[in-house]
């Protein structure tokens, strides 16, 4: 089992990246897991209260549960992942039934920065882009997806996203085996990725 950890700012393309590599393998031999399905069960607090939380920092994911089910697939284990709703900013009831593959790949901007999972990831990537570009996309994003309004968005990024970034997101880097440019020029890192992904396989 090769475990594949791909951080980066919150619209950096991670996304599009986890495509680009899992394109040419077989469905059967790729399972992903996304850090946004371990944010913590608030289920205690209001509406109101989870809109307040602070979701870019560390301590909103739920990393042992994360670390624990990582664990079971290197076991050769299922697990129930947890699903979330950014609507509701709360964990829903439905679980999706997660079985061991060749090829995990967990993505999510908080996952470099806990030290217990990053001991579990074959191979860490850093998915870097302009931050101009990032917040275009959080806004198409979070609009277009998530019931956003535009001031909401603009609000959000300029207390909590940015600063967050800055101190937990960015200095994650030097934690990443490879680097990568999200823009036209990041085919060459992709194709490297590939390239080791296809050698552990066989």
């Amino acid at each position: 089992m090769l475990i594949i950890g791909i951080a980066g700012g919150t619209g950096s393309g991670k996304t599009t990246v986890v495509e680009q590599i899992v394109e040419q393998l077989p469905a059967s031999e790729v399972c992903i897991i996304s850090q946004d399905s371990y944010y913590k069960d608030t289920s205690d607090m209001t509406y109101e209260e989870r809109v307040k939380i602070n979701f870019d920092h560390p301590n909103s994911i739920d990393f042992d549960l994360l670390v624990s089910h990582l664990e079971e697939l290197r076991k050769g284990e299922s697990f129930e992942q947890p699903t979330y709703s950014f609507v509701e900013h709360n964990r829903m009831e439905e679980t999706i039934t997660t079985h061991p593959r060749k090829v995990v790949i967990v993505e999510g901007i908080l996952i470099l920065t806990h030290p217990e999972i990053r001991e579990l990831f074959d191979i860490k990537i850093f998915v870097h882009a302009d931050s101009d570009e990032r917040l275009i996309r959080r806004l198409k994003r979070d609009i277009a997806e998530r019931g956003r309004d535009l001031e909401e968005v603009l609000n959000r990024y300029q207390t909590t996203l940015k600063p967050m970034h800055q101190q937990f997101i960015e200095p994650t880097k030097e934690y990443a085996d490879i680097i990568i440019p999200n823009n036209r020029y990041n085919t060459v890192a992709v194709d490297v990725i590939r390239n080791i992904v296809h050698q552990k396989l066989t």
